[in-house]
This record gives structure tokens, C-alpha cells and sequence, in this order.
């Protein structure tokens, strides 16, 4: 009798136990739920190869590595009155290369640009599906999610609103071939955020969203943070963080980044900060300085967990 009792009494304590360590887990469990992730996780910092005057070379890993940078932008090359993009990464010598310098350096790849079309309109080019397949395969191979296509001074959409419809059109062509490898085309308009809204609306596709830049709507004398609010995280996909070129990100005065932190937390916004610009105008061409200066003062505001 003595012995069922004893043993009854360890099967009591082990249930007693069980409970306790399942009560605790419950516990544990709602605790983490509420912790944060790291800041450096959820902001990311590059910068852009050919601002750093390394466009497509390998030179850029180290570069980036030593201002600072998580990350780089990597251009598909110069473009001007080719067929086509000047575009190394074609061939899998160079792919396997870089990939092997983004690892020895601890540098990641946080987007394809097609910067090229900065100076012309992705309207303008009949060859238009070539180039964007040139991009999505790049893509692809470099293991990217995201390329930035800027609409250029030729197919600015203020200025030139008749090229409208067929921008919309091949834009929904674009942005339905990325999403098919469930990647995203980040585009720079010259519009509002109200109006970026209405294109996106018209376009129709998962594949396009918005690649914001704070210098559009500070140049255009919009306010930067009512238009981040207005836009939302699900519609930028990343973010070319400077101004235009003057003074470095700790001297500019018109742009508070530690309020640009404060909203894109409020809006629960995640991802790459991308530098492309707000170097020193009187010391234009000192990139190690200019851009150590930017990245070292976003990481202050971004990933000090202040």
C-alpha cells in the first residue's frame, strides 16, 4: 500500500511540474512576442556603386566595407544610346566573383538600379522588355528582390503627362514579369504621394512600388514626412536616404532624420536606406569622406537602439 501511495505521489509531483513548465512557456512565449527585433535588422545601410564611383566593379564591395555600408546598390551599368546595358553581370565569372567579394566583405546586395534611366524614358526605348529582362535576370542570379527604376527627366509625369499611358501600360507589362519571380521594381516618380497612390492604382501590379527619395519631395517643397505617411510601408519598397548634394546628412538642416525614424517606426516600415547623394559641394569627389560621414551619422539616428 505504501508503495501505490509513493508512487501516486510521484505521478502528482511530475503532473505538478508539467504544469508549471507549461504555465511558464505560456508565459515566455507572450513575453518574446512583445521584444523588438534589432535595429540593424530592420534598418539596413547601403550605398549606390556609381555614386561611390565604383559602378559594376569589384573594387565596390571593399569600398562600401570600409565607409561603413551593410549593403550596396549595385547598377546594371551605363546605358546612353546602347542597345543595351553595359552589364558585367551576365557573365558568371564575374556573378560568381562578386558574390564571393559581397561575402569576404560581409557586404550585402540590397538592390539592382537601372540608373541609366535617369537621362531617358523607359517610354522612348522600343527595345524596353530586353533591358528589363536584362534586370530581372541579373536579379535572379545575384539573389535580389529589388531593382530601382528611376522615370527619368523624359518620362516625368508633371511635365510631360501625355507619355502617361503608354508609362502605365508598360509599367503594368514590367511589374507583371517581376512579380511572375516575385520580385519588385522600385520606381521614382516626380509626383506627390497622392499621386504616386493614383499611378500604382492605374498600373495595377504587384511587381511595381514606390523607391522613395527624400530630395524629391524636399526640392518640390512638400513636406517628406506627411508623404512617407501618406504612401504607407506597402507601397515603398525601399528608400535613396540624402538629400541633394551640399552638405552631408549631420549638417543638413532641412531634412530631421531622427523625425524620418520616428515616422517610418509609426508606420512600422522595415528595410534598406539606400545613400545615393548629399555629399559636401565643396569637397564633391572625396567619397570615403563624404559617404563615412553619411552612413556613420545614419547609424547613429537608425541602429543605436536610441
Amino acid at each position: 500500500m505504501f508503495n501505490i501511495k509513493t508512487e501516486k505521489m510521484k505521478y502528482a509531483i511530475s503532473y505538478l511540474f508539467l504544469f508549471i513548465i507549461l504555465v511558464s512557456s505560456c508565459g515566455t512565449g507572450k513575453k518574446n512576442s512583445t521584444v523588438t527585433e534589432p535595429e540593424e535588422e530592420r534598418y539596413k545601410l547601403a550605398v549606390c556603386d556609381w555614386m561611390i564611383l565604383k559602378r559594376q566593379k569589384i573594387g565596390a564591395f571593399e569600398l562600401a566595407h570600409a565607409i561603413g555600408a551593410d549593403g550596396l546598390e549595385l547598377d546594371m551599368g551605363s546605358l546612353g544610346k546602347r542597345d543595351s546595358f553595359d552589364n558585367k553581370l551576365r557573365e558568371p565569372h564575374f556573378q560568381q566573383l562578386f558574390k564571393e567579394k559581397s561575402k569576404e566583405f560581409d557586404v550585402e546586395i540590397s538592390s539592382i538600379a537601372m540608373s541609366g534611366f535617369y537621362a531617358q524614358s523607359i517610354v522612348d526605348r522600343s527595345n524596353y522588355l530586353d533591358l528589363i529582362q536584362d534586370c530581372l535576370q541579373t536579379m535572379k542570379v545575384m539573389g535580389v528582390k529589388v531593382a530601382f527604376l528611376p522615370l527619368g527627366v523624359e518620362g516625368d509625369l508633371v511635365k510631360n503627362p501625355e507619355k502617361r499611358p503608354e508609362m502605365v501600360r508598360r509599367l503594368k507589362t514590367i511589374g507583371d514579369l517581376a512579380a511572375e519571380d516575385n520580385l519588385t521594381i522600385g520606381i521614382e516618380t516626380s509626383l506627390d504621394a497622392k499621386g504616386d497612390i493614383e499611378l500604382l492604382n492605374e498600373i495595377n501590379s504587384p511587381g511595381i512600388k514606390i523607391y522613395f527619395k527624400f530630395q524629391n519631395p524636399l526640392e518640390a517643397g512638400r513636406d517628406v514626412y506627411k508623404e512617407l505617411r501618406i504612401l504607407g510601408k506597402e507601397r515603398i519598397c525601399q528608400i535613396h536616404c540624402t538629400d541633394t548634394d551640399g552638405v552631408t546628412l549631420p549638417h543638413n538642416e532641412r531634412l530631421d532624420m531622427y523625425k524620418i525614424k520616428e515616422v517610418l517606426d509609426d508606420m512600422d516600415w522595415r528595410g534598406w536606406l539606400v545613400v545615393e547623394r548629399s555629399r559636401d559641394a565643396n569637397d564633391i569627389r572625396n567619397v570615403k569622406g563624404n559617404f563615412s560621414a553619411n552612413i556613420t551619422y545614419l547609424k547613429q539616428v537608425f541602429q543605436s537602439g536610441l
